[in-house]
């Protein structure tokens, strides 16, 4: 890693997009959607990224895929995730996006490490066919371009320690024209277990002329800091650190800005007052019956390190009406402090290392695959 920190960066450049903070907020699938954006946009600044969609089926006109690409009214800047694994429908799905929906940037998913992702040659399995890669990359940089339009790709480090593919990525993504490339420092193996490696993501910045943003344990602002400094990266990817911790964005913002990154810990009041204000923007754009119900997986990551009893609880997962959450908030201690506990510690799923890398077969007899195209469903849902 580098031995002196560079100077932090106070924004982010992705061609003529400029993110006031240099965050993003990693697309998760059935979270990131419209509410969500909002509510993080509203505690600070940074890029905040769509739920991830698949090309084929928004290039099939799939219902289910159309209902994903909805936008905040106050949502200037649209930027979504594609997942695809045939040039074509990436191309053609990208100029979709630009033309249709007024997308203002176009990211790349490569990093999907779920099996039935995998075992079709994509997400984090398709880089290392560095053919293919290739093809899909100058179909949907030439569709973009066309609108001006930046295209970023994400993806990890390889398929296993053994099977590394990041830095060939980095050099593919610079030749046809990517405008930037995420990081996550985890292999398709690890998932998302283990530690991140911020060595991987330093030296991809030595390795291409782009900016890196860095991806992989980032829980606290300070996190951020820390792993532009060790690696020169151009800015972060936040995903599951901001689970029930909106609140991390308005942190990030203020470090970027060089104030201190003690984080000011919010007490339950004021998280039930987040919590009040995510079921509302869910409730506003999904219905009540619909909002409600998609907010519940979200209680537990609240309320994680507080007090709140099982029952209490219990019945905060089961909540139909904003009248009925009202009440149940009502019922928690305003005044009971952050569990500091909880402070760095990882968020969201975890699990263990995969026992193996589910890959289709003979995929790694050859590292080039150009002109492989592989199975894409219409409605795949991934994250990265």
């Amino acid at each position: 890693m580098s031995t002196t920190a560079p100077a932090l960066p106070t924004e982010l450049v992705l061609g003529n997009v400029r993110v006031e903070t240099p965050v993003v907020l990693a697309p998760m699938a059935g979270i990131t959607n419209a509410a969500y954006r909002r509510l993080c946009a509203e505690q600070g600044a940074g890029l905040y990224v769509c739920e991830m969609i698949t090309s084929r089926g928004l290039v099939e006109g799939d219902e289910a895929t159309k209902r994903m690409l909805v936008f905040d009214e106050l949502e200037t800047v649209r930027s979504v995730q594609l997942y695809g694994t045939d040039p074509r429908h990436v191309g053609r799905a990208a100029e979709i996006l630009c033309n249709d929906y007024g997308v203002a940037h176009v990211d790349l998913n490569f990093g999907c490490p779920v099996p039935k992702v995998t075992r079709k040659g994509g997400g984090g399995a398709l880089p290392w066919k560095r053919g293919l890669l290739a093809e899909i990359l100058e179909a949907a940089v030439s569709a973009t371009s066309r609108y001006d339009v930046p295209l970023t790709i994400k993806t990890r480090k390889g398929l296993d320690e053994d099977h590394l593919t990041y830095l060939d990525a980095g050099r593919i993504a610079q030749e046809t024209g990517v405008t930037a490339i995420a990081l996550h420092g985890r292999t398709v193996e690890q998932a998302y277990s283990g530690q991140a490696d911020w060595e991987a993501i330093a030296a991809l910045v030595d390795h291409v002329d782009i900016p890196v943003l860095g991806n992989g344990d980032i829980w606290e602002a300070a996190d951020a800091v820390r792993m532009v400094e060790q690696t020169g990266a151009a800015g972060v990817v936040v995903g599951r650190g901001c689970l029930g911790r909106p609140w991390l964005f308005r942190d990030l913002a203020a470090a970027f800005s060089g104030t201190p990154t003690t984080t000011v810990l919010p007490t339950l009041g004021e998280v039930c007052t987040v919590m009040r204000r995510h079921a509302e923007l869910l409730c506003e754009h999904m219905g009540e019956e619909r909002g409600c119900k998609e907010f519940r997986k979200h209680v537990s990551w609240y309320l994680k390190g507080f007090r709140a009893g099982g029952e209490l609880r219990r019945a905060l997962a089961l909540v139909d009406t904003l009248a009925t959450l009202d009440t149940l908030l009502a019922e928690l201690d305003p005044d009971e402090p952050f569990p500091v506990g909880e402070l760095g510690a990882p968020r969201g799923r975890q699990g263990a290392p995969r026992k193996r890398v589910v890959l289709p077969e003979g995929w790694l007899d050859d590292a080039d695959g150009a002109g492989i195209h592989v199975q894409e469903d219409a409605n795949e849902a991934t994250g990265g």
